[in-house]
């Protein structure tokens, strides 16, 4: 039995659909689907607990020796990423020394958060509160992930900074790592090249059969209809999802520089896929 972790969200759903709906077989495989937020994957992930699991880019720095990277699955923005919102606050250098609700302290979100501003005070909470935080005045700005990311504006707050388009100014135009799906090292090369042909043999599914697998997604979108769903599952689902090749690499690689060069990881990891 190899369990798999994904989050309860559009886009993962579309990328496991095939296998979660058994359209899409592993032959010798059977798989065991395990569903949480990607705060409680990413601390799954640091106890080696899943063999296969999304995780965020960011916690890959800390379970690099536990995990590899399979070259499938990866979400990146492509000139959009994680977005710092705002009721009260109209402009970034408002940011000075105000308290920004944030997604987890293992999510690429926050570790661009902490590249990138510097001179604000962070305050982890659930994802999914970050919004209510901000009009409740719990905070003075939020960290959206997700669908927050296209709907904020449905609640009259205004975007301070795009962290997609900051990183596109600051790497030349690489894509924004934000999750990858990884497998556990003790399964052996074998059967990490096998599971890894196995999701993006789903997420081909999911491209070919969208009569079917959109609509599945879309039962996860939280707050989102059934345009902005689909915007948001094109969005982290694209090319780069389906083989991350040298451009995903070099982001990574970046990513982890960048980070390293702060002190806000231990060392950059071997960015090897499978």
């Amino acid at each position: 039995m190899i369990h798999v972790g994904h989050s309860p969200d559009p886009d993962d759903a579309f990328m496991f659909y095939g296998l979660a709906s058994g359209k899409v077989k592993i032959p010798g495989v059977t798989i065991a689907h395990v569903m949480a937020d990607i705060q409680t994957l990413n601390e799954r992930a640091l106890r080696a607990e899943l063999e296969v699991t999304a995780i965020s880019a960011h916690a890959l720095a800390h379970v690099g020796d536990k995990y590899w990277i399979m070259r499938t699955g990866a979400s990146m923005g492509e000139g959009y990423g994680p977005i710092i919102v705002s009721k009260k606050l109209s402009h970034r250098r408002e940011l000075a020394g105000k308290v920004i609700g944030t997604p987890g302290k293992w999510t690429t979100a926050n570790l661009l958060l902490n590249i990138f501003v510097t001179d604000a005070r962070n305050i982890d909470m659930p994802f999914d509160r970050i919004i209510e935080a901000v009009l409740a005045g719990e905070v003075d700005a939020g960290l959206l992930i997700h669908e927050g990311q296209i709907n904020y504006h449905q609640f009259g707050l205004k975007k301070l900074i795009d962290f997609g388009e900051v990183w596109r100014e600051a790497c030349g135009g690489l894509p924004l790592p934000l999750g990858l799906d990884v497998v556990r090292k003790d399964l052996g090369e074998d059967m990490a090249h096998r599971l890894s042909q196995g999701l993006r043999d789903s997420i081909a599914y999911g491209y070919a059969h969208q009569d079917e697998s959109i609509p599945y997604a879309l039962e996860f979108g939280r707050g989102i209809d059934e345009k902005l769903g689909e915007r948001f599952v094109k969005m982290y689902v694209n090319e780069v999802t389906i083989d991350m090749g040298e451009r995903g690499q070099k982001a990574l690689e970046r990513l982890y520089s960048m980070a390293y060069a702060k002190k806000l990881i231990p060392a950059q990891p071997k960015v090897l896929l499978y």
